[in-house]
């Protein structure tokens, strides 16, 4: 019986086996036999038949309903979310890729054009930012003795940037470009500025321990916004409305997932970046949490 073949194919492999469509035979089926149940109680010849399909039926029940409330509980919501982001990263690894080109592209337009031309970077961060790293002074040292407040405002303004950089998508992606390259030119006119200053070590030593994870975020963020520009611009076959959806809904995973992950970045910038931690520490640090991040999104199984 087809019902019980897909019964012990989610016994064997859980619910996420089934594809679309033998979901909705499942559910077609389930109502299906619990009328033809009621048709065989009827008829005293056919009692075995129908202790056997009320099992059976019993068991769809059981199962069907067990699912939806495990997808209830908050707890097995959230991991099932940790476990299937991974997969929605690599799925949508060409937009991120082109958000990642983007912000690589102007972050080497604006170190080159800050190196060319010394008043370049006066335009970008003004004059009290630039007079600052001219007496090679960090910025940072204010962030120490309010930690926790400025912890705050810190993941705040990230999970700004990102969600505008996603939502900037339905512009067909211009407002996207536009945050991305932005946020790229600015870091490189910083680079080079604090490079020509002598102040490269300085510089790198606060921006590694959390940049290794706020800088992916805001990339997979534009990659976010990238792809529900993609569902607007190039819907193919699919009904606009309809692909606009689809890349909607892959976009919110993608930028859903940036959130815990520039919420450990702003603590480790308050508490950790700008402290008077040994500078091999602080990149040892940013070491381990890139890594830890590449194997979270590469490594994680395709099915589970």
């Amino acid at each position: 019986m087809r019902l019980e073949q897909l019964l012990d194919e989610i016994s064997r492999s859980g619910l996420r086996s089934l594809t679309r469509g033998d979901l909705q035979e499942l559910g077609l089926l389930y109502r299906q036999i619990g009328s033809d149940l009621a048709a065989l109680r009827e008829d005293p010849g056919s009692m075995q038949v129908a202790d056997h399909v009320g099992r059976l039926l019993a068991r769809a029940h059981h199962t069907i309903y067990s699912s939806v409330e495990q997808q209830q509980n908050p707890g097995v919501a959230i991991r099932a979310f940790i476990l299937a982001y991974p997969r929605a990263f690599r799925r949508n690894l060409a937009p991120c890729l082109v958000s990642l080109l983007i912000f690589l592209g102007a972050g080497a337009a604006g170190a080159v054009l800050t190196y060319r031309d010394p008043d370049f970077k006066t335009k970008v961060l003004g004059p009290s930012m630039v007079d600052t790293i001219d007496r090679r002074e960090m910025w940072t040292h204010s962030i120490v003795g309010i930690k926790p407040l400025a912890s705050s405002q810190i993941m705040t303004n990230n999970m700004g940037v990102a969600l505008m950089t996603f939502a900037a998508g339905i512009t067909g992606g211009a407002g996207t470009v536009y945050l991305i390259a932005f946020n790229g030119l600015l870091l490189g006119v910083i680079g080079m500025a604090c490079a020509v200053s002598g102040m490269s070590v300085p510089l790198w030593s606060f921006v590694a321990p959390h940049g290794v994870l706020e800088l992916p975020a805001i990339v997979i963020a534009g990659g976010a916004g990238l792809r529900l520009a993609q569902g607007l611009l190039f819907p193919g076959l699919l009904p606009r409305r309809l692909s606009v959806s689809r890349a909607g809904s892959e976009a919110v995973t993608l930028v859903l997932g940036c959130i815990p992950i520039l919420v450990v970045a702003g603590i480790i910038e308050a508490f950790v970046s700008p402290t008077d931690l040994a500078v091999s520490l602080k990149f040892g640090l940013a070491a381990g949490l890139f890594v830890l991040l590449l194997v979270s999104l590469f490594a994680t199984p395709s099915e589970f």
